[in-house]
């Protein structure tokens, strides 16, 4: 026993020495910083190597190690963090719009674990969970100081298993549990519809490496269609892939303008983002739908087709999550997730915690209590997503129909004027 601590001891110091030289050599082009990064990793050390020589029981080097790198990015903000092997490996799984979990997209506000919004279709949508929701505790632990990564490790695991999670909401006078079963998420990105007055409908769910082909699709049958207007909904899309919503913006205006650009520390963390060639429908009449659900590839896409003056925005302010988190292999096979930059519209407005504010500000309905699945889907859509003809219960859709209505009037106005 003595000697597997004194080996343990000798890994630790080992490992805390080279920590100190690598973070000399790196700091070595700051010098002003330099001692006194130093003197702070002397003092890191000292502390793990009393812990494990003294702590009441033996603790793995590892173990220490890893918490103390969870501690130094919590400090940073909630979406820089760190990832164990198995998280690392599964990290990319939901770009590929299929894999296993409850159909919820979350991030850490506040403080507090939030749901940014509900996937339609999937386990958590048919439960009556709904963007904004605070999750306070996943099978009765508590939430607070628990890493994004962490929670989603937590919710996650073998389909057909279940996971019970308290949820506080406005209107809630204590924590509700909400217990759903785990499935394979298969994602279609889009739906499409006709509308009355030849408008088309569009619902973007998320943004998959299909979402832009998937929009060719729909954008082709319109056409077919003589539809004269459209309706793209971002509502309660939580985001995804940055060079697909590069994409779809790119289909609706004139090719070499600006859509997105980053700012960070570096200069290779400065990206612009410009569409490439002429949309195949850059002069249709388009209306966006948003709301607090619409976050990151949602909001890169509302504010640059707002900023650039190509489509109105309808709904409630977005939920303001515009950071780029890069992910860093590191050598043991487990993962960094560091945020580096920042996104900003064509403007120059940052996205991230101020959102997009809509330029018609039009309020949801305020969904019926929920109780069961019978009262889970909201009363704006049915249950495939799709709005039903009679839009009375919608009244975001309902002013998008309207405000294109009017374009198309005051546009063919114009070209009878102009013949």
């Amino acid at each position: 026993m003595m000697q597997r601590a004194r080996e343990k001891r000798g890994l630790l110091i080992f490992v805390s020495a080279a920590l100190i030289l690598f973070t000399g050599a790196v700091m070595a082009h700051r010098l002003p910083f330099q001692n006194e990064s130093y003197e702070d990793l002397k003092i890191f050390t000292e502390v793990l190597s009393y812990v494990e020589a003294n702590y009441v029981q033996e603790v793995e080097p590892e173990k220490l190690l890893h918490g103390a790198i969870r501690g130094m990015l919590r400090t940073l903000d909630t979406h820089s963090s760190f990832m164990p092997q198995d998280v690392y490996r599964e990290m990319q799984v939901e770009t590929e719009g299929r894999f296993g979990g409850l159909g919820i997209e979350i991030t850490i506000r506040d403080e507090i674990l939030t749901v940014v919004s509900p996937i339609e279709g999937t386990p958590a949508f048919r439960a009556g969970i709904q963007a904004g929701d605070k999750i306070v505790t996943v099978e009765g632990e508590s939430t607070k100081d628990m890493s994004l990564i962490e929670a989603v490790k937590q919710l996650r695991g073998p389909i057909d298993t279940s996971v019970t999670i308290g949820v506080m909401r406005e209107g809630f006078t204590e924590p509700k549990d909400f217990t759903l079963t785990r499935a394979i998420i298969q994602i279609k990105s889009v739906r499409s519809k006709v509308l009355p007055d030849s408008i088309g409908y569009i619902r973007l769910r998320s943004f998959h490496k299909s979402t832009s082909e998937e929009l060719d699709d729909a954008l082709h049958d319109f056409d077919e269609r003589n539809v004269s207007a459209l309706v793209l909904d971002l509502r309660n899309n939580p985001g995804g892939l940055l060079e697909q919503a590069i994409a779809v913006t790119d289909e609706f205006i004139e090719g070499g303008q600006l859509i997105v650009y980053t700012k960070g520390r570096l200069a290779n963390q400065n990206m612009k983002g410009f569409s490439k060639t002429q949309g195949s429908h850059p002069d249709v009449p388009l209306v966006i739908l948003v709301n607090g659900g619409s976050a990151s590839a949602s909001e890169i896409v509302a504010g640059a087709l707002q900023d650039l003056k190509r489509a109105t925005i309808i709904g409630t302010k977005t939920f303001g999550k515009g950071s780029v988190q890069t992910i860093i292999p590191l050598s043991d096979g487990s993962g960094l997730r560091l945020t580096t930059a920042k996104y900003y519209t064509p403007n120059g407005r940052m996205i991230h915690e101020k959102g997009i504010i809509p330029d018609i500000v039009v309020e949801e309905p305020k969904p019926e209590p929920v109780d069961g699945e019978s009262a889970a889907t909201p009363p704006r859509r049915s249950r495939t997503g799709l709005p039903e003809d009679d839009l009375s219960g919608d009244p975001q859709l309902q002013k998008a129909v309207e405000t294109l209505k009017a374009e198309v009037k005051q546009n063919k106005k114009k070209a009878a004027k102009a013949g």
